[in-house]
This record gives C-alpha cells, sequence and structure tokens, in this order.
C-alpha cells in the first residue's frame, strides 16, 4: 500500500474536514494524491476556494496539494487508504456519541474494496475501533476485517492555535490489526510526521493511550481549581502560590481555569463509560470532572456576590465577558464553558453582554444563544476576562479602569493581570 500511494497509483481519503482532518489531509496532499471527503457541502465550497472553514489554515496551506475535495460517494470509491477524522462527543449527559464516527463507517463500508487499509484517528474508548465501527464496515461491505481489509487506530494530536506542536513535528502513535498494518500504516505516516512514530503493540492500546493522555491533563487541572477554590477562602492569590512552588525541580506547570473544548473536557467521559460497562465505577476520573465542570457555577456565584455588595439595583448591572471560545487564540467554540458562566449569570438575571476577537457571532447564536457585541461600553459592573487572547495582553489597570463603574471587579480566570489591576476590585481563579 505504501508503495502504491507513493506512486499515486493509489489514493488517501480523509473522512471529516474539521480542525483534525483538513491539516492532516493537506500534509498528506504535498506528498501525495489526497481526497477529502466531508458531508458538509457548503464546507467543500469553500475548501475549494483555498478557505479553511474552522480559520486555522491560511490559503498559503491549500497551494501545492494533490487533493480533490468532496461530497461525493462515487470519488470516495477512488481511495484505498481512509482516515476517519470525525469528531466524537458526549450528549447532554455525558455518554459517549458515537454517531459521527459509526456514519463515517458506514460511509466506508459503502465504498471500501478488497486490500484497502482504514485508519480510525477519532478519540474513543478502548475498544470501540474494532467492537463497534469495524463491525459496520464488514457488514456494509461484505468483507471481512484483517483478511479482506487491514484496520489501525493513530490518536489524532491536533492543538487548534498552536503553531508549535504540528503535524509534522510531534511523534505520532500508530497501530494496526496485524503486523503487516502495523508496518504499512507506519510508513504512510512517516511521509508526513518528521518527528517519527511510535508503533503501538495493538489498536486497543494505541486507544487508550489517547484517552489517558487528555484524563491526565484533566485530574492535574481539577487539582489546580480546587485548590484555588481552597486559596480564595484563605483570601490567598493562586498564581502567587504556584510561582512559588514553580520554583522546585519537579513541580508540574498546570493552572487552574474552565476546562473546555473537544478533548480534555470530553475525553475522560468515554474512559469512564467504558469502565462502568465493565462493572468498575471510577471514583478520581469522575471527580475531577466533577470539580472542572463546576467551575462555571463557581465563577458566576463569586461575580454575583461582589455585585450584591456593590451594586444598588442587581438587575440593572451590567457585565462584560471577554472571551467566548474554549482557549485562547482560537475560533473554536466547542463545548466551551463560557457559555456555562453566561447561563448561570444569567439566571441571576444579571445583564451579560460578550466580546471576542476571534469568534464568530452568528455561529455562537446557533449553538449556545447568544451573539457578540461590537462595541465596549464604559459602565461594567464586572469584566470577566476568561481566556488569554493576544490582544487582550496589551490591556492595564487604566483600561479597565475606563470601562467600568467605581466599585467594578475584573475577574481574571487565567491571572493575565495578576498584581497590575489597582484601581478595581480584583479577583481570579
Amino acid at each position: 500500500m505504501y508503495t502504491s500511494l507513493l506512486n499515486k497509483q493509489s489514493k488517501l481519503a480523509v473522512i471529516g474536514l474539521g480542525y483534525v482532518g483538513l491539516p492532516i489531509a493537506l500534509e498528506f496532499a504535498k506528498k501525495i494524491s489526497v481526497i477529502g471527503f466531508d458531508i458538509n457541502q457548503k464546507r467543500i465550497d469553500l475548501m475549494n476556494q483555498g478557505i479553511d472553514p474552522s480559520k486555522e489554515l491560511g490559503k498559503e496551506a491549500f497551494e501545492g496539494c494533490d487533493i480533490t475535495f468532496t461530497a461525493d460517494l462515487e470519488i470516495l470509491k477512488q481511495a484505498n487508504f481512509f482516515i476517519v477524522a470525525v469528531p466524537t462527543p458526549v450528549d447532554n449527559h455525558n455518554v459517549p456519541d458515537l454517531t459521527p464516527v459509526k456514519s463515517a463507517s458506514e460511509t466506508i463500508g459503502k465504498v471500501v474494496k478488497k486490500g484497502d487499509y482504514i485508519v480510525y484517528e477519532s478519540t474513543v474508548y478502548p475498544g470501540c475501533t474494532e467492537e463497534d465501527c469495524i463491525p459496520i464496515v464488514e457488514k456494509l461491505s461484505g468483507l471481512t476485517f484483517c483478511d479482506d481489509f487491514k484496520v489501525g487506530y493513530s490518536p489524532e494530536r491536533i492543538n487548534p492555535g498552536d503553531k508549535n506542536h504540528t503535524l509534522q513535528n510531534v511523534i505520532k502513535v500508530v497501530s494496526g490489526c496485524d503486523d503487516e498494518a502495523l508496518d504499512q500504516i507506519a510508513k504512510v505516516y512517516e511521509l508526513v510526521v518528521e518527528a517519527g512514530v511510535h508503533r503501538a503493540p495493538c489498536i486497543k492500546v494505541a486507544e487508550a493511550a489517547k484517552i489517558i493522555e487528555n484524563t491526565q491533563r484533566d485530574l492535574n487541572i481539577a487539582l489546580m481549581n480546587e485548590l484555588s477554590i481552597i486559596m480564595d477562602k484563605m483570601n490567598i492569590n493562586t498564581y502567587d502560590v504556584l510561582e512559588a512552588a514553580a520554583t522546585k525541580w519537579n513541580f508540574l506547570p498546570f493552572y487552574p481555569g474552565l476546562v473546555g473544548g473537544h478533548c480534555i473536557g470530553v475525553d475522560p467521559y468515554y474512559l469512564t463509560y467504558k469502565a462502568a460497562e465493565l462493572g468498575f465505577n471510577s471514583r478520581v476520573i469522575l471527580a475531577g470532572r466533577y470539580i472542572n465542570d463546576n467551575m462555571g457555577n463557581y465563577l458566576s456565584k463569586k461575580v454575583l456576590q461582589h455585585i450584591i455588595k456593590n451594586s444598588e439595583n442587581v438587575k440593572q448591572a451590567k457585565i462584560l465577558v471577554m472571551g467566548a471560545t474554549f482557549k485562547e487564540n482560537v475560533s473554536d467554540i466547542r463545548n466551551s464553558k463560557v457559555a456555562d458562566v453566561i447561563r448561570s449569570l444569567q439566571s441571576y438575571h444579571l445583564n451579560v453582554v460578550v466580546t471576542d476577537p476571534f469568534a464568530d457571532s452568528h455561529e455562537l447564536q446557533e449553538e449556545y444563544g447568544f451573539g457578540l457585541i461590537d462595541v465596549i461600553e464604559d459602565d461594567y459592573d464586572a469584566v470577566i476576562v476568561t481566556v488569554p487572547h493576544t490582544p487582550y495582553l496589551q490591556f492595564n489597570d487604566a483600561y479597565f479602569k475606563s470601562i467600568t463603574k467605581e466599585n467594578a471587579l475584573i475577574a481574571d480566570l487565567k491571572g493575565i493581570y495578576n498584581n497590575q489591576i489597582k484601581s478595581r476590585s480584583y479577583w481570579s481563579f
């Protein structure tokens, strides 16, 4: 397969062209022939114009690429090596929603041929690829797993907004259903991953590796969030404490904050779901999830308490939320916990407006029911800075003084302005 792809006798297809799939497709398209497949025709139309719908890649990323963008199954049939990069979210009850990855498996089942390869990159619980996805492919194709087509799993490590840790320079974990599959899949990924690949002994190990990468981060952030609550009760600045603790050589640099996005706030639920299915109820992981999922409510109560103490009419109080994306310097609003903060504040009948230099107002309105304001006023009772967008780093005490009332609160969740705000009340996680 590797040689056939390299000689452009075969084509590689990426199914799902979002934050993960499009960068992978374009990188491979610099080396081999690629089909970029997505069910959203509007996204396909934009990509055919050299526009990344996710706003992560510039027009130059599309230049010199041997790629066909399509939503047509007939064109997808031309491929022999399929990479699945669709989202794997959780539902409103934090139960894994496998609808996208199962739908992608159905698509592959309609086009896969004898001798083809399928690699899943979507984050799933250990066993999902072989137990949930492959039977769908077998049923629709009439082919037999491993005998007629090969399967692998290679967890995505795309980090939206991160220009340093890219597909090329981050080691890629790869796995295969047998030795032949592992060898061929590894060689294919080595075409684009300069840092090299790590060959996992089996598909389940590769699936588990992805899950625990983000579960570990989630738990460490949960610890920092819990510590920040304790420090606040002691009237101690958490960031001052972390700065002091970081002078020890083996102290790990984690910080408190809202935990959203498509990975850290989601992946642990895939692991705990599978564990429960096997009769084991996770305690540590779910405790971390409980802490992190409730930080929005904790924040809104702190803001409300300040307003009650300092405003004559609470229902007339105005709050400005700066930052709606799940992290800094991206347009990605998936699973943004800022939405939880806004909903919580609104439940107290407070007047909340939102601004963000990267987010799309229309997308926010559709997803969460609120949009963005165009003009920042000068009489806010509280300002909540949720993410350290680069444009926010230039703001100072004078700026916040100019947009707030005298008794206003500046809630700086990531400690951007630690020890800098003097003219207004200041609080951070």
